[in-house]
């Protein structure tokens, strides 16, 4: 009797304890249903607000990384607003205090976690106001070069010229030097050429400067270069230098293409020689040989 007396107490003092969960749930049902719809209505106001400053106030900014990292830090500070409010809703603010007490705990140890990863996100806020850098700009790393089309706060992403993909991360690229080449319109490019050694240099000089100039067009300040550079060994090398404009490597390439065309036409009809290596045998007074096993075959 006495064991089922002290089973049939702790059912009544569980029933009890239920009974109290199921008040306290009826009461504060409203608390809830309001709580929810406060965190309803701050995600579509992070929402709103963050397309009235794309739209309007963002678009002032020239650089588009800045635009989206700005955009989804003022979101994600709507949202904590409503979720401290929905807290304070379903009194809840000790809970509230100790987790803020606790995620500085938590913090440190994370952050002592992921080293790499705040590495990262550091490197992509320091990316995104870098006014050396931007969306759609064509980079060149030691690694990779390509098209920048998208920087996040863990990588930046190259559209490469053959349309892969590259990407990498924020701490190593920050770590690194890179070239950007559509911070300048305009850049200076060379080609190099040999002509054979009975040439008349001065007009083979006159011919290229001429080429290029009329061909290339060179704004103040800029000119068309040439040097000769060394005699080789079947030619007298020379090396031009000239500008374009170009904000991408392909254009390099497309300037040299124009060039090198221009120059080798010209050649042919001043009748100038471009020679390929020659290698001459000199056996002297060396006679070759033959020694036969049997004279008579």
């Amino acid at each position: 009797m006495k064991d089922n007396f002290k089973i049939g107490d702790a059912f009544n003092k569980l029933w009890d304890k239920l009974d109290d969960w199921f008040s306290t749930i009826i009461l504060k049902l409203p608390n809830f249903i309001l709580a929810v719809v406060i965190m309803i209505l701050f995600y579509f106001i992070a929402r709103g607000v963050r397309k009235l400053l794309l739209r309007f106030l963002l678009n002032r900014i020239s650089q588009k990384s800045i635009q989206d990292i700005i955009a989804k830090m003022v979101f994600l500070s709507i949202i904590l607003i409503g979720f401290f409010i929905a807290l304070g809703v379903l009194e809840l603010n000790k809970i509230l205090t100790s987790i803020l007490a606790g995620a500085g705990v938590v913090g440190l140890a994370v952050g002592l976690a992921l080293q790499g990863t705040l590495s990262n996100t550091v490197g992509g806020l320091v990316l995104s106001f870098m006014p050396k850098i931007r969306i759609n700009d064509y980079i060149e790393t030691s690694e990779a070069k390509g098209f920048v089309s998208e920087i996040s706060l863990r990588n930046i992403v190259l559209r490469r010229p053959d349309n892969n993909y590259t990407i990498v991360p924020n701490s190593k690229f920050v770590d690194n030097s890179f070239t950007n080449y559509s911070l300048s319109k305009r850049s200076r490019i060379s080609v190099t050429c040999g002509v054979g050694y009975e040439s008349d240099l001065q007009e083979v000089e006159d011919v290229v400067k001429r080429v290029i100039s009329e061909n290339f067009e060179q704004k103040n300040g800029e000119d068309v270069e040439f040097f000769y550079t060394e005699f080789g060994d079947s030619s007298i090398n020379f090396m031009t230098r000239f500008w374009i404009d170009m904000v991408k490597n392909k254009q390099e390439y497309e300037g040299k293409h124009k060039a090198i065309k221009l120059i080798k036409s010209e050649f042919n009809a001043k009748g100038i020689n471009i020679p390929f290596p020659i290698r001459t045998l000199d056996f002297g007074k060396n006679n070759l040989q033959i020694n036969r096993d049997n004279p008579e075959e």
